[in-house]
């Protein structure tokens, strides 16, 4: 079992190593999609079609 200080070291080696490589994040504001004239959103949970295609 190795002392608490050597684990601590190891942890804060681990943490600065993760900080080095990571990268910058920016989020861009994205435009809200324009609603439908209806007011409402189409339903999802319609029957759905299926195509099946034969590739000979």
């Amino acid at each position: 079992m190795l002392p608490p200080f050597i684990i601590e070291q190891i942890r804060k080696r681990e943490s600065e190593e993760n900080a080095r490589h990571e990268q910058p994040r920016l989020e861009l504001p994205l435009p809200r999609a324009p609603r439908e004239r209806g007011g409402e959103r189409p339903r999802e949970d319609g029957e759905r079609g299926v195509i099946i295609l034969e590739l000979l």
